[in-house]
């Protein structure tokens, strides 16, 4: 109900009677003022006339007048700026700290509004909106897709600037643990980011000339090499991952049970995308400068050219040879890692120095990308939306992910859409 009263103070869906407070001053709403999302009163700065006097000042918006005091703002010092208490019901007085009593306006939801926000709750299809996307003008969707994929780079950049600061402020380190995760598709994104975490990129510098020596420290710190040697081949590993771990200290490596398998398909198998980027790591230095160096699509898809050791061309895990061929990073895995990882460290790394080229480059490299293709395309595409390119898809999935999945549909422009255009 709360939320419902926000959207209309919000958007001024006012009764066309005169307002009145409870104690029957007149009020004219000039200014709702600047929705606030943090700590605070929720609206900041909005203008009225009470009583024909105006006012400048903070509004707070409850479902029951007893949330003031529910919430302990009478007590709070922040709350003394309110100039009005607007309620979905009168059941107390409100009070500042200093006991002098705040005006309160109770908001009647118009029944249209009301009807239709039900509407959107309780929708089996998703999205919710199905209904009207069709009907929306093209600068509406195009507008708010443009708006979601901005939102979605904030939203990752905060991500990536988390994992800088808890790798030292080592951007290197930071994209790999990120490369990693993606290259896990989907199933284990988060094991092979508990991997990469581990992982001492400083003594794989050390080892970058030997791939075989990579490899081994990248399956020993996956769990690969605990327990017994099923081959030739594994048995050597587990002799060179011991020397490894006595001469540069290593962590314990990861519990096996952290992998899944099942439903994977063998190329997806965690040994084989360990391998390619033992691969990719072994052949290329300064992997995350270079690629935030390159300009266009087509470089980046060359410095991502991982393959197999020789072993894993015939086998997709320890001692159960296949038949023998190659297994190398295609095209589109290519672009789903250029989509999630390196786009958005561009994004990220640009904000980080203050060059608007690379936040460009980043926009304008998504736009020249193939659309995913996955269930949240498939239903936007279905309900009437064309997604043409990365950038649509990715607005896409933000659109899906922080508001249709949670039905925060009174904060989404085609909620808003849907019950605009529910009153007419």
């Amino acid at each position: 109900m709360e939320q419902l009263l926000h959207y209309v103070w919000k958007h001024k869906l006012l009764p066309l009677q005169t307002l009145k407070t409870t104690t029957g001053q007149e009020v004219e709403v000039i200014d709702t003022g600047l929705h606030n999302t943090n700590a605070g009163p929720d609206f900041f700065n909005a203008k009225l006339k009470i009583d024909g006097t105006l006012w400048v000042g903070n509004v707070e918006i409850h479902a029951s007048s007893s949330d003031w005091m529910r919430h302990g703002h009478q007590h709070d010092v922040a709350y003394d700026s309110v100039i009005l208490h607007v309620v979905g019901c009168l059941d107390c007085e409100v009070k500042r700290t200093n006991g002098e009593e705040i005006p309160q306006m109770l908001l009647p939801c118009p029944d249209h509004v009301r009807r239709h926000y039900r509407e959107l709750e309780r929708a089996v299809l998703s999205p919710a909106c199905y209904g009207i996307i069709e009907t929306l003008p093209k600068l509406a969707v195009n507008s708010w897709l443009t708006a979601l994929q901005t939102e979605r780079f904030e939203q990752k950049t905060e991500v990536i600037r988390g994992r800088v600061e808890q790798c030292g402020r080592n951007w290197e380190d930071a994209f790999f643990i990120t490369l990693a995760r993606y290259a896990g598709v989907g199933i284990n994104g988060d094991s092979f980011e508990t991997w990469a975490r581990h992982i001492p990129l400083r003594s794989v510098d050390k080892l970058r000339n030997d791939r075989f020596r990579v490899e081994t420290l990248f399956m020993g710190m996956a769990g690969f090499l605990d327990g017994e040697a099923k081959d030739d081949y594994m048995a050597t590993m587990k002799k060179e991952f011991h020397y490894q771990s006595q001469l540069y200290g290593l962590a314990a490596p990861m519990e096996l049970s952290r992998w899944k398998f099942l439903r994977l398909r063998p190329d997806n198998f965690p040994y084989i995308r360990i391998s390619q980027l033992a691969g990719l790591y072994h052949s290329s230095r300064s992997l995350f400068s270079k690629l935030m160096a390159a300009e266009t699509i087509e470089a980046m898809r060359l410095l991502l050219k991982a393959d197999v050791s020789d072993y894993w061309k015939s086998h997709f895990c320890f001692a159960k040879s296949s038949v023998k061929k190659e297994k190398r990073w295609g095209r589109t895995l290519q672009d789903i890692l250029i989509i999630n990882a390196v786009v958005p460290f561009l994004y990220a790394y640009g904000l980080h120095r203050g060059e608007d080229l690379l936040c460009d480059r980043a926009q304008n490299l998504l736009e020249e990308l193939k659309a995913e293709n996955n269930f949240v395309t498939r239903l936007w595409e279905k309900a009437g939306i064309p997604v043409k390119h990365a950038a649509d898809s990715q607005a896409l999935i933000q659109l899906h992910r922080a508001y249709c999945e949670p039905r925060k549909c009174l904060f989404c422009r085609f909620g808003y859409e849907y019950l605009r255009k529910a009153g007419r």
